[in-house]
């Protein structure tokens, strides 16, 4: 595959390759005209532009009736790796291909999978292991390669009969980015097009740290002023001693923002970030959202009532921690030694709003699941059990992303103040993951338009 990657072009710096030249391209296609007596056969992408949560068509005419092709997918990531998806199909009696209709037999997804040319992606065959797929800048656009191939073996040592680029965004036409620098918070506003002012969502990412975008462009598009707040490692719990108060702030300064809706900001959390939402929301009397979406997130917490003190209550427990047949570590077992501690656990009793909470039933990272019970458990008890909604997705992991974003079963992270970086275990199966990706993203939409646009809407 090396001796084949050619420079096809690039946008603001981001360089894209192809493993063909418009020549070798007009012979291929000129092999197919000559073997079928056909033209050659049209790749079309409907649409060619659009946003990441968006569906597109894929559709190949003129091709000879139940011809054998494989279409292909290829992205090059801005941290410069591969990754690919393809899916192999029959024409139909009429020479025609449609991924949105007709089902695949083999590749890296089966069956009538209309997006599984971007959730099925995974790096090119000799990759480093434990690569995730995350959108860095938003304000270019993922560009897909789709081309078609003759046959459904050895496709790779062949030259597509077509191709099209595509670009998938994360940040509509007309959302504006505001880097955000307010009373000691770093992030990073994204605002919908339109005079405003529109209810607002605090997005607060995991154990990750640092500051991720995509996801508030994203609900940005959808028309939610969404700040992306730069958030904390395990690392940084280790060596610092981080204030609340900072997210306290973040809250403060969105909701006071001019084009932000002061009454109606809710929060979004995923994982350690979840932890933090609903500690604040329990105890905090100026954190009060008009609602909580919380994806693969826990009320644990730590004695001391810091964010150091969560590290040190992980670290306490890391005996348990254990390695799964390919050394990937699982953080699972840390969170049943935790769960069962009743000392360490937010009083959820005491909020307030409603609550979302999305889980995976096969997260190997964080038993979310366990977590969730006993949180309704405790709003039960308080009176409050009309405002949680919980989610469970079965074969799915910890990571649930944006619709038709990648599987990653297992990728690297840093788990300690060192360099290294392990390589832990999140859980699911890519197909029903993938479904979980998106049917959850619409039940985060639907949620959101209820409690901040005021809109009654039935949970999809």
């Amino acid at each position: 595959m090396k001796g084949l990657i050619r420079c096809f072009g690039s946008i603001k710096g981001v360089r894209l390759s192809w493993c063909f030249t418009a020549r070798k391209m007009q012979c291929g296609q000129r092999r197919l005209s000559i073997k079928s007596n056909t033209v050659p056969p049209i790749l079309s992408v409907a649409p060619i532009r659009g946003l990441v949560d968006e569906k597109f068509k894929v559709l190949v005419e003129n091709l000879p009736p139940a011809f054998p092709i494989t279409i292909y997918s290829l992205h090059q990531s801005e941290d410069q790796n591969y990754w690919e998806a393809y899916g192999h199909y029959m024409s139909d009696h009429r020479g025609i291909v449609c991924v949105s209709e007709d089902m695949s037999f083999g590749g890296t997804y089966r069956g009538k999978e209309p997006m599984g040319l971007l959730w099925s992606m995974r790096p090119l065959p000799g990759s480093r292991k434990g690569l995730r797929l995350r959108k860095i800048d938003v304000e270019i656009p993922m560009l897909v390669n789709i081309s078609v191939y003759s046959g459904h073996e050895g496709f790779r040592e062949q030259v597509p009969l077509a191709s099209a680029l595509t670009e998938r965004w994360h940040k509509a036409p007309g959302v504006r980015r505001i880097d955000l620098t307010e009373k000691g918070v770093q992030g990073t506003l994204l605002i919908p097009p339109g005079p405003g002012p529109f209810p607002g969502v605090l997005d607060i990412w995991g154990a990750g740290g640092g500051l991720l975008e995509y996801r508030a462009a994203l609900l940005a598009s959808h028309g939610y002023a969404a700040l992306a707040l730069e958030n904390l490692t395990l690392t940084d719990l280790q060596t610092e001693d981080p204030k609340l108060n900072y997210f306290e702030k973040a809250f403060d300064v969105l909701k006071n923002h001019p084009q932000v809706i002061p009454d109606r900001v809710g929060v979004l959390g995923l994982s350690l970030g979840s932890i933090v939402i609903f500690y604040l929301m329990a105890e905090s009397p100026t954190f009060k959202p008009c609602c909580c979406v919380s994806v693969s997130g826990s009320h644990s917490y730590s004695r001391d009532k810091t964010l150091k003190g969560i590290y040190k209550e992980l670290a306490s427990k890391f005996h348990k921690l254990r390695l799964d047949e390919n050394n990937y570590q699982v953080w699972r077992d840390v969170g049943l030694e935790i769960l069962k501690d009743p000392t360490n656990k937010v009083d959820v009793g005491k909020i307030e709003c409603p609550l979302l909470l999305i889980n995976a039933i096969d997260d190997q990272n964080w038993p979310t699941t366990e977590f969730a019970k006993h949180m309704a458990q405790m709003i039960r008890a308080a009176g409050k059990e009309h405002l949680l909604t919980i989610v469970d997705y079965p074969d799915s992991g910890h990571l649930i992303e944006p619709p038709f974003s990648p599987h990653f079963r297992a990728t690297k992270f840093i788990v300690n103040s060192s360099t290294e970086k392990a390589i832990l275990l999140w859980g699911g199966q890519p197909k029903p993951h993938s479904d979980a990706q998106e049917d959850s993203w619409r039940k985060i939409l639907s949620f959101l338009k209820q409690h901040l646009y005021g809109s009654p809407h039935k949970m999809l």
